[in-house]
């Protein structure tokens, strides 16, 4: 089903986690599909290309998106000046390690994504970032075999989700359907 929407451009930043990834693809293809006149480009960081390789999501990706770019350095491809000079609407993260997750919450601009993120933020474009851990309880994964991990989310880990939560420009998002939510309430 087609929406009239605004033509736009929207920066998707996938990490290392595995974390629900194949329905996170899934999401951002039905996004696609619905809002034709949105350009989604994919920027994957070193991780996020392994963990996609181990989940054999990789093909799809790339065939799903015609604009797909991996982490050769913080800089490289320059995805923070990018979205600082407003070449996109706003960045989706998703999914976040908990390693990129505290090195934003901290500040820390060392690899690809969370540089740009930094960057985003201070030129006050709207970042839309998944966790893959939220709570301070039990989560559970699915493993590339299919097995099922129970990890148990510290409190450090929710400290950091909170920090995120305080930073201007930033929100953060429970689970896949809240992405479409994004575009439904905001974009149309």
């Amino acid at each position: 089903m087609d929406i009239e929407t605004k033509n736009m451009k929207v920066a998707w930043g996938i990490t290392g986690s595995g974390d629900d990834i194949k329905r996170l693809l899934d999401t951002m293809k039905r996004v696609k599909e619905r809002y034709e006149q949105v350009d989604i480009r994919v920027y994957v960081s070193k991780s996020g290309e392994q963990v996609l390789r181990m989940y054999l999501l990789w093909d799809e990706l790339t065939s799903s998106f015609s604009r797909v770019q991996v982490e050769k350095s913080p800089n490289t491809p320059f995805l923070a000046g990018e979205l600082q000079s407003g070449k996109y609407d706003f960045f989706i993260i998703a999914p976040t390690t908990s390693n990129t997750t505290a090195k934003i919450a901290l500040g820390l601009g060392d690899s690809m994504i969370s540089n740009a993120m930094n960057m985003a933020t201070k030129a006050g474009v709207p970042v839309y970032i998944l966790p893959c851990e939220i709570g301070e309880a039990l989560t559970e994964t699915v493993l590339p075999d299919g097995k099922v991990l129970k990890l148990r989310i510290r409190k450090i880990d929710s400290d950091h989700i909170k920090s995120l939560e305080a930073l201007e420009s930033v929100h953060v998002l429970r689970d896949a359907q809240e992405i479409i939510k994004v575009f439904e309430e905001n974009y149309l």
